[in-house]
Protein backbone atom coordinates (compact mmCIF):
# COMPACT_ATOMS: atom_id res chain seq x y z
CA UNK A 1 0.00 0.00 0.00
CA UNK A 2 1.07 3.61 -0.52
CA UNK A 3 0.10 6.46 1.80
CA UNK A 4 -1.67 9.36 0.12
CA UNK A 5 -0.31 12.27 2.17
CA UNK A 6 3.31 11.36 1.38
CA UNK A 7 2.78 11.62 -2.37
CA UNK A 8 -0.04 14.16 -2.82
CA UNK A 9 2.44 16.94 -3.70
CA UNK A 10 3.78 14.82 -6.56
CA UNK A 11 0.76 13.04 -8.06
CA UNK A 12 -2.97 13.41 -8.54
CA UNK A 13 -5.21 10.62 -7.23
CA UNK A 14 -5.48 9.23 -10.76
CA UNK A 15 -1.68 9.21 -11.12
CA UNK A 16 -1.27 7.57 -7.69
CA UNK A 17 -3.63 4.80 -8.73
CA UNK A 18 -1.66 4.29 -11.95
CA UNK A 19 1.63 4.16 -9.98
CA UNK A 20 0.12 1.70 -7.48
CA UNK A 21 -1.03 -0.60 -10.29
CA UNK A 22 2.34 -0.38 -12.04
CA UNK A 23 4.21 -1.33 -8.84
CA UNK A 24 1.81 -4.12 -7.90
CA UNK A 25 0.37 -2.31 -4.88
CA UNK A 26 -3.19 -3.08 -3.78
CA UNK A 27 -4.04 0.12 -1.91
CA UNK A 28 -3.79 3.90 -1.66
CA UNK A 29 -4.47 4.61 2.02
CA UNK A 30 -5.39 7.52 4.30
CA UNK A 31 -7.14 9.15 1.34
CA UNK A 32 -10.53 10.86 1.67
CA UNK A 33 -13.62 8.84 0.66
CA UNK A 34 -14.41 11.33 -2.11
CA UNK A 35 -11.52 9.65 -3.98
CA UNK A 36 -12.60 6.08 -3.26
CA UNK A 37 -14.65 5.67 -6.48
CA UNK A 38 -11.38 6.38 -8.37
CA UNK A 39 -9.62 3.69 -6.29
CA UNK A 40 -12.43 1.23 -7.03
CA UNK A 41 -12.23 1.99 -10.74
CA UNK A 42 -8.56 0.94 -10.64
CA UNK A 43 -9.31 -2.18 -8.58
CA UNK A 44 -7.62 -0.71 -5.49
CA UNK A 45 -8.68 -0.40 -1.87
CA UNK A 46 -8.01 2.12 0.91
CA UNK A 47 -6.27 -0.19 3.41
CA UNK A 48 -6.74 2.17 6.37
CA UNK A 49 -8.94 5.24 6.78
CA UNK A 50 -8.63 8.15 9.21
CA UNK A 51 -11.08 9.19 11.93
CA UNK A 52 -10.35 11.72 14.69
CA UNK A 53 -6.87 13.30 14.75
CA UNK A 54 -3.90 12.48 16.96
CA UNK A 55 -4.13 15.63 19.14
CA UNK A 56 -7.58 15.08 20.67
CA UNK A 57 -7.93 11.38 21.39
CA UNK A 58 -9.45 8.76 23.66
CA UNK A 59 -7.10 9.50 26.59
CA UNK A 60 -9.28 12.51 27.49
CA UNK A 61 -12.93 11.71 28.36
CA UNK A 62 -13.87 15.22 27.19
CA UNK A 63 -13.15 14.03 23.63
CA UNK A 64 -14.86 10.61 23.81
CA UNK A 65 -18.13 11.68 22.16
CA UNK A 66 -16.29 13.44 19.32
CA UNK A 67 -13.88 10.52 18.78
CA UNK A 68 -16.67 7.94 18.84
CA UNK A 69 -18.77 9.92 16.35
CA UNK A 70 -15.82 10.26 13.94
CA UNK A 71 -14.83 6.61 14.33
CA UNK A 72 -18.42 5.47 13.63
CA UNK A 73 -18.58 7.71 10.56
CA UNK A 74 -15.33 6.18 9.27
CA UNK A 75 -16.42 2.64 10.12
CA UNK A 76 -19.66 3.21 8.19
CA UNK A 77 -17.95 4.35 5.00
CA UNK A 78 -15.34 1.54 5.23
CA UNK A 79 -18.10 -1.03 5.69
CA UNK A 80 -19.95 0.40 2.69
CA UNK A 81 -16.87 0.01 0.47
CA UNK A 82 -15.62 -3.22 2.05
CA UNK A 83 -12.38 -1.61 3.27
CA UNK A 84 -10.76 -3.15 6.36
CA UNK A 85 -9.33 -0.64 8.86
CA UNK A 86 -9.93 2.65 10.67
CA UNK A 87 -7.17 4.46 12.58
CA UNK A 88 -7.51 5.79 16.13
CA UNK A 89 -5.12 7.61 18.48
CA UNK A 90 -4.54 8.08 22.20
CA UNK A 91 -4.26 11.86 21.85
CA UNK A 92 -1.78 14.26 23.43
CA UNK A 93 -1.04 13.71 27.12
CA UNK A 94 -1.71 17.37 28.07
CA UNK A 95 -1.67 17.00 31.89
CA UNK A 96 -3.19 13.50 31.97
CA UNK A 97 -1.01 10.91 33.77
CA UNK A 98 -0.03 7.87 31.68
CA UNK A 99 -2.09 5.37 33.70
CA UNK A 100 -5.20 7.59 33.63
CA UNK A 101 -4.79 8.15 29.89
CA UNK A 102 -4.57 4.41 29.36
CA UNK A 103 -7.70 3.78 31.44
CA UNK A 104 -9.60 6.49 29.54
CA UNK A 105 -8.54 5.01 26.18
CA UNK A 106 -9.77 1.57 27.22
CA UNK A 107 -13.12 2.98 28.37
CA UNK A 108 -13.57 5.07 25.22
CA UNK A 109 -12.61 2.31 22.79
CA UNK A 110 -14.83 -0.21 24.58
CA UNK A 111 -17.78 2.10 23.85
CA UNK A 112 -17.21 1.95 20.09
CA UNK A 113 -15.51 -1.40 19.36
CA UNK A 114 -18.85 -3.24 19.38
CA UNK A 115 -19.96 -1.02 16.50
CA UNK A 116 -16.80 -1.93 14.57
CA UNK A 117 -17.49 -5.63 15.27
CA UNK A 118 -21.01 -5.34 13.85
CA UNK A 119 -19.69 -3.64 10.71
CA UNK A 120 -16.70 -6.03 10.39
CA UNK A 121 -14.10 -3.23 10.40
CA UNK A 122 -10.91 -3.16 12.51
CA UNK A 123 -9.90 -0.25 14.74
CA UNK A 124 -6.12 0.26 14.73
CA UNK A 125 -4.54 2.27 17.55
CA UNK A 126 -1.37 3.96 16.34
CA UNK A 127 1.75 4.45 18.41
CA UNK A 128 3.65 7.62 17.42
CA UNK A 129 7.15 8.71 18.38
CA UNK A 130 7.45 11.72 20.69
CA UNK A 131 11.22 12.27 20.17
CA UNK A 132 11.35 13.98 16.77
CA UNK A 133 10.04 17.56 16.92
CA UNK A 134 9.93 18.07 13.13
CA UNK A 135 6.34 18.25 11.84
CA UNK A 136 5.03 14.87 10.57
CA UNK A 137 8.29 13.17 11.62
CA UNK A 138 7.37 13.03 15.31
CA UNK A 139 4.74 14.17 17.78
CA UNK A 140 6.14 15.48 21.10
CA UNK A 141 3.52 15.13 23.84
CA UNK A 142 1.69 12.20 22.25
CA UNK A 143 0.62 9.84 25.03
CA UNK A 144 0.72 6.49 23.20
CA UNK A 145 4.41 6.78 22.40
CA UNK A 146 5.46 3.22 23.36
CA UNK A 147 4.29 -0.02 21.78
CA UNK A 148 3.84 -1.81 25.12
CA UNK A 149 1.53 1.00 26.31
CA UNK A 150 -0.65 0.70 23.18
CA UNK A 151 -0.68 -3.10 23.31
CA UNK A 152 -1.93 -2.98 26.92
CA UNK A 153 -4.85 -0.82 25.74
CA UNK A 154 -5.66 -3.18 22.87
CA UNK A 155 -5.49 -6.26 25.11
CA UNK A 156 -7.77 -4.63 27.70
CA UNK A 157 -10.36 -3.62 25.08
CA UNK A 158 -10.39 -7.33 24.29
CA UNK A 159 -11.95 -7.48 20.84
CA UNK A 160 -10.77 -9.31 17.71
CA UNK A 161 -11.53 -6.02 15.91
CA UNK A 162 -9.20 -3.96 18.16
CA UNK A 163 -5.61 -3.89 16.86
CA UNK A 164 -2.46 -1.77 16.82
CA UNK A 165 -1.00 0.02 13.86
CA UNK A 166 2.63 -1.12 13.98
CA UNK A 167 4.55 1.77 12.43
CA UNK A 168 8.08 0.42 12.13
CA UNK A 169 9.58 3.93 11.91
CA UNK A 170 7.90 5.13 15.12
CA UNK A 171 8.65 1.87 16.97
CA UNK A 172 12.33 2.03 15.98
CA UNK A 173 12.69 5.56 17.37
CA UNK A 174 10.98 4.87 20.71
CA UNK A 175 11.50 1.18 21.43
CA UNK A 176 13.58 -0.70 18.83
CA UNK A 177 13.72 -4.50 19.13
CA UNK A 178 11.36 -4.60 16.16
CA UNK A 179 11.60 -8.24 15.07
CA UNK A 180 11.09 -9.57 18.59
CA UNK A 181 8.14 -7.21 19.13
CA UNK A 182 6.51 -8.45 15.93
CA UNK A 183 6.75 -12.04 17.16
CA UNK A 184 5.53 -11.04 20.62
CA UNK A 185 2.54 -8.97 19.45
CA UNK A 186 1.67 -10.62 16.12
CA UNK A 187 -1.97 -11.35 16.98
CA UNK A 188 -2.59 -7.67 17.78
CA UNK A 189 -1.05 -6.14 14.63
CA UNK A 190 -3.77 -4.87 12.29
CA UNK A 191 -1.74 -2.68 9.95
CA UNK A 192 1.93 -1.84 9.30
CA UNK A 193 3.70 1.34 8.18
CA UNK A 194 7.26 1.80 6.91
CA UNK A 195 9.72 4.70 6.56
CA UNK A 196 13.45 5.23 6.78
CA UNK A 197 14.82 6.13 10.20
CA UNK A 198 15.91 8.74 11.09
CA UNK A 199 14.17 11.29 8.88
CA UNK A 200 11.03 9.40 7.75
CA UNK A 201 12.41 9.34 4.23
CA UNK A 202 13.22 6.62 1.68
CA UNK A 203 13.97 3.03 2.75
CA UNK A 204 17.53 3.28 1.39
CA UNK A 205 21.07 2.87 2.74
CA UNK A 206 21.08 6.32 4.36
CA UNK A 207 18.86 4.98 7.15
CA UNK A 208 19.25 2.42 9.94
CA UNK A 209 16.33 -0.02 9.62
CA UNK A 210 17.01 -3.32 7.87
CA UNK A 211 13.66 -3.97 6.24
CA UNK A 212 13.92 -7.42 4.57
CA UNK A 213 14.29 -9.45 7.82
CA UNK A 214 11.52 -7.36 9.40
CA UNK A 215 9.19 -8.22 6.52
CA UNK A 216 10.16 -11.89 6.82
CA UNK A 217 9.37 -11.70 10.56
CA UNK A 218 5.88 -10.38 9.73
CA UNK A 219 5.33 -13.25 7.29
CA UNK A 220 6.63 -15.79 9.82
CA UNK A 221 4.32 -14.34 12.48
CA UNK A 222 1.35 -14.95 10.19
CA UNK A 223 0.65 -11.31 9.34
CA UNK A 224 -1.59 -11.14 6.26
CA UNK A 225 -2.56 -7.45 6.35
CA UNK A 226 -1.31 -4.45 4.42
CA UNK A 227 2.04 -2.67 4.71
CA UNK A 228 1.76 1.02 3.90
CA UNK A 229 4.82 2.90 2.64
CA UNK A 230 4.60 6.15 4.61
CA UNK A 231 7.86 7.96 3.85
CA UNK A 232 8.44 11.57 2.80
CA UNK A 233 10.27 11.54 -0.57
CA UNK A 234 13.51 13.52 -0.83
CA UNK A 235 14.12 12.60 -4.49
CA UNK A 236 12.20 11.07 -7.41
CA UNK A 237 9.11 9.67 -5.65
CA UNK A 238 8.51 6.89 -8.18
CA UNK A 239 12.07 5.60 -7.84
CA UNK A 240 11.92 5.79 -4.03
CA UNK A 241 8.58 4.00 -3.88
CA UNK A 242 9.69 1.33 -6.37
CA UNK A 243 12.79 0.71 -4.23
CA UNK A 244 10.66 0.41 -1.07
CA UNK A 245 8.29 -2.04 -2.75
CA UNK A 246 11.18 -4.19 -4.02
CA UNK A 247 12.98 -4.11 -0.66
CA UNK A 248 9.88 -5.22 1.26
CA UNK A 249 8.82 -7.92 -1.20
CA UNK A 250 9.96 -11.09 0.58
Amino acid sequence: SMVWWCFEKHWTTEQMCEVAKRLGLKSVELIDPEHWPTLKRHGLVCAIHGSHGFVQGMNNPAYHDMCIAKIKESVDVCAEYGFPNVITFTGMSEDIPADAGQKNCIEGLKKVVGYAEQKKVNLCLEMLNSRDAVEMKGHPGYQGDHMDYCIEIVKAVGSPRMKVLFDIYHVQIMDGDIIRRIGQYAEYIGHVHTAGCPGRNELDDTQEINYPPIMRALVKAGYTGYTGHEFIPTRDPLKGLAEAVALCDV
